[in-house]
C-alpha cells in the first residue's frame, strides 16, 4: 500500500509548469518528510536482537574496510590531502589510522576516508553503485571514539547507515549512476550522517535534520576516477556526515523536504520522473541490505568493473595452460555500465593502471593474479604488458547489453600465433560476496597484506583478532589503538 505522503510525492515526480510547481510544493509541505521518514525507519529498527549471521557480515565489512584504510594511510593522496588539510598533528579528539596524528571528528573522518578509498581496495556491491562501507565508517570511527562507543554499537550504527544510503540508491538508479554521480559519495553522506546520528542519540526529528543538512553537501563525480579526487570524495562525504549529525545535535537547521522538494536532491541530482520514492521505501530492513545482497569484498586492488574480466582471463591462464607470448589479438567484452570509467586503453599512473580494464586483464594473462605490487613502480609499463595492451580492443558485450543487473560479468577472447581462438566468460564476478565469500585465511591474508604497510606484524594480528570480536569489545577507543603505530615504529 502506498502511504498518502508518498503518493504525493510521486504526483510531483515529473516536469510540471509553474502553477503545477506551486501546487506540488504545497502538497509536500502537508506530507511528512522524506527525511524524517527515513529516519524513523532507521531509528525504529530492533537494532538489539540482530541476527548472528547479520552481525558477523558486518563485522567482516568492517574489518576489511580497516584493513584497506591502514594500506592507504600511506598513500600519496593520503599524505597530500592531510598537508594540505594541516593534518599534522599528534593531539585531537580522533585518530588517524596507520599513523600517529590525531585530529577533531570531521578532520579523523576526512583523512581516513581518502586513505580508506585510495587503493580502490574496499568493498563494493552493485545495488548500491558503489562502495558501501567507506564513506559511513571513517565518521562512525571518529565519533565513536570521542563517545566512547562499544563495539555493538558501532555495528548498529554501520548497519543503520548501509540501510539508509542503499535504499535511496534504489530510488534514484541507475539513472544516477550513468548521470556521472558517484555514488559512494552523493548517496553515501546520507548513510553517514544517519549512523553518526545514532551513535549521537539524536531522536527522528534530529536525524531527519542531519540527513536534509547532509543533502547540500553531496557531491562527487565520475569524470575524476582514476584521479587523487576519487577517494578525496569519500573523504569530504565521511566530513560531511559527521558534520551534519553535529549540526544537527546543535540544533541547525535545513529543510525538512530538502530530499523530495522541488529543487531539492532527487529533482536535482536525477531529474524529474527519474527516481521512485515508493522503491526507496519498500520492505524497510526485509531483509537487512548488510545480509541480503550482502556486501563483496575485493579480490584485486583495483576498480571493481574490471574483475569479472580478471577473473576470466585468469581461468584462462590457468585451464588453458597459456603462454602470453603466443597471444596475438585480445578482445575484452563487458556490460556497457562497466565500461566508461575502466576503457584506459594506455594507463599511464598507478591510479589510472587501476581503472584501465585492458591493463588488469594484462596483468591476469601475464603473472595468473593481480596484486597491490602490480599498480606500483611503473609495472604497467613492463614490455610484456604493453605488447599485450597493443593488441587488446574492448567492446560492450551483446548479451549484457539487455541487463538491468547482473552487469559484473564479462568475456575474453583470445587469438593465438596458430589462429586458434580460446574464450571464458564470466556472468557474476563483481567481487567475494556471500554467494562465493572469502575464506576467513583469505580475509585474513588481505588484512595483513594491507595493514603491514603501516603496522608491525603482531599489531596487525592482535588487530585483526580484535576486529574478529568486534560486538564484545568494550570501547572503540581500545580498538583504535591497535590501528595506531607506536611512534618509534613509524
Amino acid at each position: 500500500m502506498v502511504s498518502r505522503s508518498v503518493a504525493r510525492t510521486n504526483t510531483c515526480n515529473q516536469q510540471a509548469s509553474p502553477d503545477q510547481s506551486v501546487r506540488c510544493l504545497f502538497l509536500l509541505m502537508q506530507s511528512p518528510p522524506l527525511a524524517l521518514i527515513l529516519a524513523e525507519r532507521a531509528l525504529g529498527v530492533n537494532t538489539q536482537s540482530l541476527s548472528p549471521e547479520l552481525i558477523a557480515s558486518a563485522k567482516i565489512a568492517i574489518s576489511d574496510t580497516i584493513g584497506v584504510t591502514l594500506l592507504g594511510a600511506s598513500s600519496d593522496a593520503a599524505q597530500i590531502a592531510r598537508q594540505a588539510a594541516s593534518i599534522t598533528q599528534k593531539h585531537g579528539p580522533a585518530t588517524i589510522l596507520g599513523t600517529t596524528l590525531r585530529a577533531s571528528e570531521p578532520d579523523a573522518a576526512f583523512a581516513n576516508g581518502i586513505a580508506g578509498h585510495a587503493f580502490d581496495y574496499d568493498d563494493f556491491t552493485e545495488l548500491f553503485g558503489g562502495h558501501p562501507s567507506i564513506p559511513i565508517l571513517p565518521g562512525l570511527l571518529a565519533v565513536g571514539e570521542t563517545t566512547d562507543a562499544t563495539g555493538i554499537e558501532l555495528i548498529r550504527a554501520y548497519i543503520m547507515g548501509v540501510e539508509v544510503e542503499t535504499r535511496l540508491a534504489l530510488g534514484v538508479h541507475f539513472q544516477h549512476y550513468e548521470k556521472g554521480w558517484h555514488p559512494t559519495a552523493t548517496l553515501g553522506v546520507f548513510g553517514a550522517a544517519a549512523g553518526c546520528a545514532y551513535l549521537l542519540n539524536l531522536d527522528a526529528a534530529q536525524t531527519a535534520q542531519a540527513i536534509a543538512i547532509a543533502a547540500s553537501n553531496a557531491s562527487g563525480i565520475k569524470a575524476n576516477f582514476g584521479t587523487m579526487t576519487k577517494p578525496l570524495h569519500i573523504g569530504q562525504c565521511a566530513r560531511s556526515g559527521v558534520l551534519a549529525a553535529r549540526l544537527a545535535a546543535k540544533g541547525f537547521t535545513a529543510n525538512p523536504h530538502a530530499l523530495e522538494a522541488p529543487q531539492g536532491f532527487l529533482d536535482v541530482y536525477n531529474g524529474p520522473g527519474n527516481y521512485s520514492i515508493e522503491r526507496i521505501l519498500d520492505k524497510w530492513f526485509d531483509p537487512p541490505l548488510v545480509l541480503s545482497p550482502g556486501i563483496s569484498l575485493k579480490q584485486f586492488p583495483c576498480c571493481g568493473s574490471t574483475h569479472p574480466a580478471i577473473f576470466a582471463a585468469i581461468r584462462l591462464k590457468e585451464h588453458q595452460r597459456l603462454n602470453h607470448g603466443r597471444i596475438r589479438s585480445i578482445e575484452i567484452l563487458t556490460h556497457p555500465r562497466r565500461l566508461p570509467h575502466t576503457n584506459q586503453p594506455l594507463p599511464q599512473t598507478s591510479l589510472e593502471s587501476k581503472f584501465s580494464i585492458q591493463y588488469c586483464v594484462a596483468r591476469a594473462l601475464v603473472d595468473g593474479q593481480v596484486t597491490l605490487a602490480d599498480f606500483e613502480n611503473s609495472a604497467w609499463e613492463e614490455t610484456n604488458i604493453t605488447r599485450l595492451l597493443g593488441i587488446t580492443q574492448v567492446g560492450e558485450h551483446a548479451d549484457m547489453v539487455k541487463l538491468e543487473s547482473g552487469t559484473f560479468g564479462a568475456q575474453v577472447n583470445i587469438t593465438l600465433d596458430n589462429n586458434e581462438q580460446i574464450s571464458e566468460q564470466i556472468d557474476r564476478g563483481g567481487g567475494r560476496g556471500p554467494d562465493n565469500p572469502m575464506t576467513d585465511t583469505e580475509r585474513r591474508n588481505k588484512f595483513v597484506d594491507c595493514a603491514n604497510r603501516t603496522l608491525p606484524n603482531a599489531q596487525v594480528s592482535r588487530l585483526f583478532d580484535t576486529l574478529e570480536q568486534l560486538e564484545r569489545i568494550q570501547s572503540i577507543s581500545k580498538l583504535v589503538e591497535l590501528a595506531r603505530p607506536e611512534p618509534n615504529e613509524h
